[in-house]
């Protein structure tokens, strides 16, 4: 494939992204790997998540560059510019690469890029068609507005704790992913896609925000507002819910102490028997048919109305056999199954190596690393080859030219510390000169 027609959807589109954590630079991650160039803006300092998790050490044991493996997974096929923002002459620059921008994701809080001069009356002043993204904890129409948000205290917020004890967990725990950060991150990405077809229509941009407790409450709530759903109607109806009891809130299919991995007899096995056909062929294939004639079993709302025990006999009948005999009983029988699988497990996966979904690229400073493909596949518009996660600063010089700044400009920039750029010298402000030559 030529390097003309691997371009992907988003083609041309410039996004400005003075987003850091996991919730911006997953969004924006999304939009470079459908073709938009993204132009990630950091403190002279980085983003702090460049510095956490697994990083690569050299012989002596010494980290090389600021590039934990979260970071590195969220912020490839981007351009790294070092801004420090309390600079006025900084916000200049900023304000003039905003001129050409398509987008404007931050998730610094508004009233700080207000007092900034770079909240969204300064930066549509300078470009109305300018799609500007705030990404903020707690939406500003409520009394939250101010508080800060992180991923531990949004799943707190929203119930998942609880809702983990009400599963079984001796304590309330979090979910073992950063799951309020990535829920909120695609509500950014499909945001900032439908602003930039509005736009084709109105010929505007337009501020959106985009706020993690409200995205994650949607997400819980949509599975466990349950009896809660139906509000006391004006002649005293019920609500006829599951074992939770009339009107309460939680969905008992996915509380189930028994909604999880069944054990084996020899290990644990992920099965789901769902529908009328997958119940008949179940109870055939155990040698028991008449078992689905039994009201617990006979109709979807019967088996709604009791899951806990249903899924309580399921549990009981795995142990009966190894998870071998299991995958071809289930296998003849048509019945969903899937394996537990570990990360290990999951990098050796054939289906995801089949597909290129993990590959292998050689990084410029780390050296060899897995990357994680796109789960989308387009037939018109491929989309483009990622490029390796920059390093701190390393397009500062590269985006300023580009921006109009002159060789002499860059250079007084960086000499202030307005703007940075790599320490080698190769890299550092007489590369401005050579560049703009």
């Amino acid at each position: 494939m030529s390097a003309e027609t691997q371009r992907g959807p988003l083609a041309g589109v410039r996004v400005l992204d003075l987003s850091s954590i996991v919730l911006g630079p997953l969004a924006t991650l999304t939009l470079a790997g459908l073709g938009a160039e993204v132009i990630k803006i950091e403190a002279p300092e980085g983003d702090n998540v460049r510095e956490a998790g697994s990083m690569r050490v050299d012989a002596h044991g010494e980290e090389h560059e600021k590039m934990g493996h979260v970071f590195m997974h969220n912020n490839r096929g981007k351009k790294s510019v070092v801004l420090d923002l309390k600079k006025a002459s900084a916000r200049e620059a900023l304000l003039k690469l905003a001129e050409d921008a398509d987008v404007l994701l931050s998730n610094i809080r508004p009233a700080a890029m207000d007092r900034l001069g770079l909240g969204y009356d300064a930066l549509a002043a300078v470009n109305p068609r300018l799609v500007y993204v705030t990404a903020c904890g707690y939406s500003a129409r409520g009394p939250y507005a101010d508080r800060p948000a992180y991923d531990d205290l949004i799943q707190g917020a929203t119930g998942l704790p609880w809702l983990m004890q009400q599963y079984g967990t001796a304590e309330p725990m979090y979910a073992p992913v950063s799951l309020a950060d990535r829920v909120t991150g695609l509500h950014v990405a499909y945001s900032i896609s439908a602003a930039l077809f509005a736009r084709e229509r109105t010929g505007h941009g337009q501020h959106i925000e985009v706020s993690m407790f409200e995205s994650v409450a949607h997400f819980v709530l949509a599975d466990h507002l349950a009896g809660r759903t139906f509000a006391p109607g004006a002649h005293g109806e019920g609500v006829s819910t599951g074992e939770a009891g009339e009107g309460e809130a939680g969905y008992d299919r996915l509380l189930s102490a028994h909604r999880r991995p069944y054990r084996t007899a020899d290990g644990y096995l992920c099965v789901l028997i769902y529908n009328d056909k997958h119940w008949r062929a179940f109870m055939a294939a155990i040698g028991q048919p008449e078992l689905f004639g039994d009201p617990l079993f006979s109709t979807q709302r019967n088996r709604s109305r009791r899951i806990r025990d249903v899924y309580a006999w399921v549990a009981s009948v795995m142990p009966t056999r190894t998870t071998a005999q299991w995958k071809t009983l289930l296998d003849d029988a048509d019945i969903p199954y899937q394996a537990v699988n570990s990360i290990d497990d999951l990098l050796n996966d054939p289906h995801l190596n089949s597909t290129g979904f993990i590959s292998e690229e050689m990084h410029p400073t780390e050296g060899r690393v897995r990357t994680l493909g796109n789960p989308t596949t387009w037939s018109g518009t491929p989309l483009p080859a990622l490029a390796p996660t920059a390093r701190l600063g390393e397009h500062s010089v590269e985006v300023l030219l580009a921006a109009g700044y002159t060789p002499d400009e860059v250079n007084q920039l960086l000499d202030e510390g307005a703007a940075c750029a790599p320490r080698e010298p190769h890299a550092q402000a007489g590369h401005a000169a050579a560049a703009g030559a």
